[in-house]
């Protein structure tokens, strides 16, 4: 028996065009390598809110070769950054172009300015989780200890009709900004740094709206009388809440740019109204109205805007007054959102200015209040780099 060898098959050898997954050499890939660094940390060591949120957005003009794998009807793809007329440096340098044998080589990282933001909070899922489940907590317990206390009954009947009817009210324009305003705003940032921002200052307002509704219905069952519906009416009737509440609504209806909508929430509602509500007004007058209940509610909002949420808007707003492009051209778009929005909070805040003679003993004086909100607006504003408008003098 003979045997012949067979012949060599003929088939396609793989050939390397350095595009592959996995070809690129960072300086960290080695196997001694103890922590895997593909971006540069904002400090000396990377955090572990960089490592959850930095470039979890992939970018094609970074490192992602084979562009966006998804993209909308009007041809626009992945995280458009059109999506606010503002800038960052490098955003008006073409994507880079790709092709076999490339390496998939793009700019270098940072592909552009938007991705030196750093949320200070430095916030994330499991931070976010932590934080409004302490608030929670808190809160239930403040108000639990009221009513094993019958610290309802101290309530004077002028500041249970505030209450009912204005402290009510409130809830409405939480919900409609968390909701309408930062939930429908994450999807549109060109980083997840400010996509995670704005998810968790969505949820500070969402659930500062439902600690407001879960308040209503706990005073509805201890003080007698309470009128658990009244915020309705007061919210789509009362003269003094339209001024607010078309405000409300007009930031839920920015033409498609959601640098203006999160700058005039943040920078222009939250001192010239929310502050000048919660801080000045309620948190003012409810002690001398028997009622320290309520504050501490409110407090827990207070901080939130106070100590959270305005300084991720500081640190997202205040480099783009620097920035090493378009300083002057972000400068100019923010002045004019200010002379668009300022305008309408002080008008609203005039037309709310009836509310402050409701309860038996009074707080501060409106236009003492307003100068306060005024004095804390200013403040802010000077901080991003920007001139007070000259429409607050209003």
């Amino acid at each position: 028996m003979t045997t012949t060898e067979r012949p060599e098959r003929s088939v396609p050898k793989p050939v390397f065009t350095d595009a592959e997954a996995g070809a690129r050499e960072f300086p960290d890939s080695g196997a001694s390598a103890r922590r895997y660094n593909y971006y540069k940390p904002a400090k000396r060591k990377q955090t572990h809110y960089e490592d959850v949120t930095v470039d979890v957005q992939p970018d094609p003009r970074h490192y992602l070769s084979q562009g966006w794998i998804y993209g909308f009807a009007d041809g626009s793809a992945g995280y458009p950054l059109t999506w606010t007329k503002l800038k960052a440096w490098g955003v008006d340098r073409p994507e880079p172009e790709r092709f076999p044998g490339s390496g998939g080589k793009g700019y270098e990282w940072p592909a552009h300015g938007w991705h030196e933001f750093r949320d200070p909070n430095e916030e994330w899922e499991l931070t976010f989780y932590r934080y409004n489940a302490n608030v929670v907590r808190q809160v239930n317990q403040n108000i639990e200890n009221a009513r094993n206390a019958k610290a309802f009954e101290q309530w004077t009947p002028n500041w249970i009709q505030f209450v009912e009817r204005n402290v009510g009210a409130w809830m409405h324009i939480e919900h409609i900004l968390g909701l309408y305003v930062f939930a429908a705003c994450n999807r549109s940032g060109p980083t997840n740094m400010h996509n995670t921002a704005m998810a968790v200052n969505s949820m500070h307002k969402i659930r500062f709206a439902q600690d407001l509704a879960l308040y209503n219905l706990t005073l509805t069952e201890e003080i007698e009388g309470f009128d658990g519906t009244a915020h309705l009416e007061a919210w789509n009737s009362d003269p003094e809440w339209q001024g607010v509440r078309k405000v409300t609504e007009a930031l839920t209806a920015v033409d498609d740019d959601w640098g203006e909508s999160i700058f005039a929430t943040n920078v222009v509602f939250e001192p010239l109204l929310g502050e000048l509500f919660r801080s000045n007004l309620v948190m003012q007058a409810a002690a001398g109205n028997g009622d320290f209940v309520t504050p501490t509610v409110m407090g827990a909002a207070e901080f939130d805007f106070a100590q959270r949420d305005l300084r991720w808007t500081q640190a997202c707003f205040g480099p783009l007054t620097q920035d090493k492009e378009f300083a002057d051209h972000n400068k100019d778009l923010m002045q004019g959102w200010l002379s668009h929005w300022v305008p309408q909070a002080i008008e609203a805040a005039r037309v709310l200015q009836p509310i402050w003679s409701l309860p038996d003993a009074k707080p501060p004086r409106f236009e003492d209040s307003l100068d306060r909100a005024k004095s804390r607006f200013s403040g802010i504003v000077t901080d991003l780099g920007l001139s007070v408008p000259k429409e607050l003098s209003q």
